[in-house]
């Protein structure tokens, strides 16, 4: 497996100096964060999003998604989150990332059934023009869709390969499923998983890998287990917790802490 962290962690940073965070402490990719407040977004030029693509080139760093915002579940017309997905993709397309990140986002007074109608018809729609441009976009268990369970209900009804799962550890864990339910779920769709420690359930600020609770351990062991040779991206959700110590500062020990786990699994 090959790792990565998001640059959640690293809020505002400039693109030159996340490509040099990597590659000072050993990762071998990015999982950039695509919102307006950031450097990288749907709204950049032609020659910004080229500027980007060849500092990741040249550092020889991988840029392995890109962490959108639409939310496919939510309630309203199809035609701005399918514009919305459409540009997360040709924004993915012309930066060489093979994924981008969406959310479920459904309303609590949408009932389940029209939540996943909607989420199923969304990305049905969008992953055709994914797979134009050669991108996969990975639902995230998230928010209303926090389980292995609900993600692939919606994937079930879509039943096209360029939209798949992305597997956020924390989120099923709150959701009561463990890495040994999850995965086997989430493996027909998986494109990656996302990492993080926490103290509690009452408690989501971020912490070291190792220094919480998440079943961190368990999940590698069940990814190896199964030969899985895909990406684990650290999301340290620094962006949402500004009392959270600074990520630069934790990346050498996470990544030995993820290796340590990876030695112990094999």
């Amino acid at each position: 497996m090959r790792l990565a962290f998001s640059t959640l962690g690293v809020p505002g940073l400039p693109i030159p100096d996340v490509v040099r965070l990597a590659t000072a402490h050993g990762f071998h990719g990015v999982e950039l964060r695509a919102h307006p407040e950031e450097p990288v977004h749907p709204g950049l030029g032609s020659s910004e999003r080229s500027a980007v693509a060849s500092a990741f080139k040249a550092g020889g760093v991988e840029i392995l998604g890109l962490a959108g915002y639409a939310r496919v579940a939510a309630p309203g017309d199809d035609g701005p989150v399918i514009d919305e997905l459409r540009a997360l993709c040709d924004l993915a397309r012309d930066l060489g990332a093979p994924y981008v990140r969406v959310f479920p986002g459904a309303d609590p007074e949408q009932t389940t059934e029209r939540a996943d109608r909607a989420a199923a018809r969304r990305l049905g729609l969008a992953a055709e023009h994914a797979a134009d441009v050669g991108v996969r976009i990975l639902l995230e268990t998230h928010d209303s869709y926090r389980t292995a369970a609900d993600v692939i209900r919606v994937l079930g009804l879509v039943g096209h390969r360029n939209a798949g799962a992305l597997w956020d550890v924390m989120h099923t864990w709150l959701g009561g499923e463990q890495p040994a339910e999850t995965y086997p779920a989430l493996a027909p769709y998986l494109g990656y998983v996302q990492v993080k420690d926490i103290a509690s359930a009452d408690d989501t600020t971020p912490l070291p890998l190792g220094a919480g609770i998440l079943p961190l351990a368990e999940c590698v062991e069940v990814l190896s287990r199964h030969n899985w040779d895909g990406w684990l991206c650290w999301e340290y959700e620094k962006r949402w917790y500004e009392q959270a110590a600074p990520l630069p500062e934790l990346l050498d020990a996470g990544r030995e802490h993820l290796a340590r786990l990876l030695n112990e699994s094999a």
